[in-house]
């Protein structure tokens, strides 16, 4: 199977996960975490939905219906019921709506690969369903290469853009700035903690005005 990779902007779409259990658990938590409005079928869930109701993620305890994909943008069937599942799937085909099966990925619509992230860095890997432990091993060594201060040095870049930005400054002249930053070593500066260098690269670079602490590029 080939797939053709992409990111998908789920924020506010109505998003629905038919099984309670750890796997719908991880769907939905996922789901939640990039804002969609999540909603979990299931006759039964496990307690570590319990948390996160009021997070936005709506339970809904009874048996799946049809009906439940009306309005759906995705859905993921994560029962241990293989039939169930299937029931699922043969709906949203017949509907237009996106699914993926937890036990079945070969005969889904969609895979979920391997992440890391790190702030607003995302990297993924997939084998297309060759190996999955071969992604696992994958996403362990890009995690030992890219740790938090990716997580900060993309807030800094962020916050540089947008200075720019209000200052008037051309965004096309920004190319070659951001360039020059993306090559530079602040992230491993930010590892160790070394604000004077950084504070020497951007202010060599944009001006006094630009140093590490006025950028302040903490967590949002």
């Amino acid at each position: 199977m080939k797939y053709y990779p992409v990111c998908l902007d789920v924020k506010q779409r109505n998003c629905l996960v038919v099984g309670g259990g750890s796997v719908g658990f991880r769907k939905a938590l996922g789901l939640e975490k990039c804002g969609a409005r999540v909603r979990v079928v299931s006759p039964e869930f496990s307690p570590q939905f319990n948390a996160h109701q009021s997070r936005g993620i709506q339970l809904q305890s009874r048996a799946y219906q049809t009906s439940d994909l009306e309005g759906t943008f995705l859905v993921f069937a994560a029962t241990d019921n293989a039939d169930l599942n299937r029931e699922v799937m043969d709906d949203a085909k017949a509907r237009g709506v996106l699914c993926c099966l937890a036990d079945r990925p070969e005969c889904s619509d969609f895979i979920l690969p391997a992440v890391v992230e790190q702030g607003d860095l995302v990297l993924s890997v997939s084998t297309s369903g060759a190996s999955p432990a071969l992604a696992r091993k994958i996403k362990q060594d890009i995690s030992r290469m890219f740790g938090p201060e990716y997580a900060v040095f993309l807030r800094l870049m962020r916050q540089i853009r947008q200075r720019l930005l209000s200052e008037g400054h051309d965004p096309s002249g920004h190319r070659q700035v951001f360039t020059t930053l993306a090559g530079s070593d602040i992230p491993g500066l930010i590892r160790a903690g070394n604000t004077q260098k950084i504070d020497s690269i951007l202010t060599g670079l944009l001006g006094s005005e630009f140093t590490y602490e006025s950028l302040a590029p903490r967590e949002d």
